[in-house]
């Protein structure tokens, strides 16, 4: 960050205001002893890519004569004080009743998340309308890749079909990112897209070259082996943080187990799921 003068300087931030909030942290000063002037208002990019900083500008305004003080007013003479009101009985009180107990906190539904059944026509419709998004979204990031969709067979549980919008080529690593994170941004950007064009909520699923099947498989396995150690040991085990997705994963392998039990525990992104014995 460039300074020009004590009283002037460039600051940058990932946004504007926290370019600005930096700035004014430097200088000492609050936002309305300043002059801001916007240089450049960077990019956030699309899913992390091609982003820039913002760069803004601060001029430590001069301070204004301080204003003439007035004179202070005459002070009036004080009225004594009426005299306090005699004091009432208190109002005999009711015999109050017992409250209801309350109801027992509601169990973790990481494993519920999945909407009602669709029409064959919505479904229909969905997915070619997620084809069509994904597909603008590939082109403006300037990512090469055949993108495709198709309908699952209907759930074992819940008899629910789901779109599954597939996404091959090459050097796609882009699209998946650290455990799935920048996947999980495009899925979530691009269901609001269609649920904006389709005036209903969109529920399909987007994969890059086979990737969520594969995490399925791994976490599947991953809670099966931390329940046999769960078994031996007798102690509840907490897994790693997971996204709703991976968490839903982990309740539905073992939802039936008879043994040991899952729930969620923690917050945003530190929120994980916990296996326990049953008693």
């Amino acid at each position: 960050m460039a300074l020009s003068s004590k009283n002037e300087i460039e600051s940058r931030g990932a946004t504007v205001d926290a370019a600005v909030a930096a700035g004014l942290q430097r200088l000492g000063v609050g936002r309305d002893q300043v002059t801001i002037i916007v240089i450049d208002e960077g990019s956030r990019g699309l899913l992390g890519i091609g982003s820039r900083e913002a760069i803004v500008r601060l001029m430590v305004k001069s301070e204004p004569p301080a204003p003439a003080v007035p004179p202070a007013p005459a002070v009036k003479p004080v009225s004594p004080a009426p005299p306090a009101p005699k004091p009432v009985p208190p109002a005999p009180r009711a015999e109050s009743k017992p409250r209801k107990p309350m109801a027992p906190a509601a169990r973790d539904n990481d494993e519920e998340e999945s909407d009602s059944i669709g029409s064959s026509e919505n479904l229909d419709e969905e997915r070619a309308v997620a084809v069509e998004i994904i597909s603008e979204l590939l082109e403006k990031m300037s990512v090469k890749g055949q993108v495709e969709g198709y309908l699952t067979e209907p759930d074992d549980l819940t008899g629910q079909r789901v779109n599954i919008i597939d996404v091959s080529g090459d050097d796609l690593g882009v699209l998946i990112g650290p455990r799935g994170e920048t996947l999980d941004s495009l899925q979530f950007l691009s269901r609001l897209m269609a649920a904006h064009r389709l005036h209903r909520r969109a529920n399909f699923v987007v994969d890059v070259e086979g990737f969520r099947k594969r995490r399925e498989q791994a976490l599947t396995r991953l809670a099966e082996r931390m329940a046999d150690k769960v078994r031996q040991r007798g102690e509840p085990i907490g897994l790693e943080p997971m996204s709703p997705y991976e968490r839903r994963i982990i309740h539905m392998t073992l939802r039936d187990a008879e043994d040991v039990y899952t729930e969620s525990a923690g917050e945003g992104k530190q929120r994980r799921v916990r296996i326990i014995p049953k008693a």
